[in-house]
C-alpha cells in the first residue's frame, strides 16, 4: 500500500535474488491470487488483473459491481478456480474512535455502524454476484477464504468472528478475534486466522474449535500465505514492515 499518494502502491517480488518492484500504479492493493497466469487484487473500488511481465488493467471497476463497493479487501480463488472471491468491509470509517480504537462491542457506536459489508464473487469473464449478503454475523468483513469442503469462510473485521459454512449454516467459530484480517484452513481441519489489530495469529482446532496463539507481539498481523508443504505461514507485519515465517506445528 505504501503511503497515501495516490498511485504510489506497489506489487512487490520476494525471491532468491532479492526484492524488486514487479508492478506500479495502484492506490490500496490488498489480497493477492494467481489464476491462470495472472495475479488478482483489490484496490478499493477496483480489481486489477496483472500478467507476467507487470503489466496492470482494471479488470472489473467500480461500476461493474451490482452493488455500491464501498472498501474491498481480501481476495481468494474460488473451490473450482473458475474465478474469485472479494470482501466488501463496507463501511469501514464508523469502526474506531478518535484514537483510533475499536469501538467496544456493547457500545452505543457499535450499535450504529451499517450493516452493508458483503462478499462477491467474480468469474474469470467479469461476472459479479453477491456470494454473501449483508449479516449481522459480518460487520465490516476482511479476510475470505475457502474451507476444505469448498465453502466461504470470513473474518468479521469489527465484530471479531470467525466465520464459516457448518451444517448448512453460516456461524461463527468458539471465541473472539477482533481485527481479523486472514483467514485460511489446512489440510488436516485446522484453521488461521491473523488480527490486525491485536498483532497475533491464532490456530484452531477443526473440531473442537479451541484456538491457540502462534504468535503475538505484531504491530499489525495481516493478511498471510498459508505454505502447509513447508509448515509455516508467511506473515506479513505491515507497520513494521517485515515478513516472518510461523511455525504452524507449534
Amino acid at each position: 500500500m505504501n503511503g497515501k499518494e495516490e498511485g504510489d502502491g506497489e506489487v512487490v517480488e520476494i525471491s532468491e535474488d532479492g526484492v524488486k518492484v514487479f508492478s506500479t500504479g495502484f492506490n490500496e492493493p490488498k489480497g493477492i491470487v494467481y489464476l491462470d497466469g495472472h495475479l488478482y487484487f483489490s484496490d478499493i473500488n477496483r480489481i486489477w488483473k496483472v500478467d507476467e511481465k507487470g503489466k496492470a488493467t482494471i479488470f472489473v471497476s467500480k461500476d461493474q459491481f451490482p452493488i455500491e463497493a464501498l472498501y474491498l479487501n481480501d481476495v481468494s480463488l474460488d473451490v473450482n478456480k473458475k474465478g474469485i472471491y472479494v470482501a466488501d468491509m463496507g463501511a469501514s470509517n464508523y469502526m474506531r474512535d478518535e484514537n483510533g480504537d475499536l469501538w467496544p462491542l456493547e457500545s452505543e457506536q457499535a450499535k450504529k455502524i451499517p450493516q452493508v459489508g458483503r462478499i462477491f464473487h467474480i468469474s474469470k469473464d467479469g461476472k459479479i454476484t453477491i456470494e454473501q449478503d449483508t449479516s449481522p454475523l459480518m460487520l465490516n468483513p476482511n479476510g475470505v477464504g475457502v474451507d476444505n469442503n469448498g465453502n466461504i469462510m470470513v473474518s468479521a473485521f469489527f465484530l471479531g468472528n470467525f466465520l464459516v459454512h457448518k451444517d448448512g449454516e453460516f456461524r461463527p467459530l468458539k471465541g473472539i478475534f477482533r481485527g481479523g484480517d486472514a483467514v485460511e484452513q489446512d489440510s488436516k481441519g485446522n484453521y488461521y486466522i491473523s488480527s490486525w489489530v491485536q498483532g497475533k495469529v491464532w490456530k484452531i482446532n477443526g473440531e473442537t474449535e479451541e484456538a491457540e496463539v502462534l504468535v503475538e507481539g505484531l504491530q499489525s498481523a495481516a493478511d498471510f500465505y498459508l505454505e502447509e508443504a513447508n509448515g509455516r505461514l508467511l506473515l506479513p507485519d505491515m507497520k513494521a514492515g517485515l515478513i516472518y515465517s510461523v511455525d504452524i506445528e507449534k
